[in-house]
């Protein structure tokens, strides 16, 4: 989940895997890797997008650690409710894409 709400964040603030792999200091195969799931996120490339994007490491953790944890939301709910507001922050990130004409 966690690899999806940073993709959006990247996509939201008009940033190219290319220019923001740069800022992060890793190759940008390994960024596309993180956005799709298929590598995990350090803390301290977390730490990196919280200085980029002015964002707390602990609202980037709200998508993976909080979501995953039981604390009386059955895990269905609680991975429907962040599928939720990744898709909301996706339709943001589409809503105010240039239109291709």
């Amino acid at each position: 989940m966690i690899n999806k709400a940073l993709k959006v964040i990247r996509q939201y603030h008009k940033f190219k895997q290319v220019e923001l792999s740069e800022e992060l200091g890793i190759s940008k195969s390994y960024l596309s890797e993180i956005e799709s799931g298929k590598k995990p996120v350090s803390l301290d490339i977390l730490e990196k997008y919280s200085v980029i994007f002015d964002i707390p490491v602990s609202s980037l953790l709200f998508f993976s650690e909080n979501m995953e944890n039981d604390k009386g939301i059955p895990k269905k709910f609680r991975t429907v409710f962040a599928n939720k507001i990744v898709q909301i922050m996706e339709w943001v990130v589409d809503k105010n894409a240039p239109k291709k004409v």
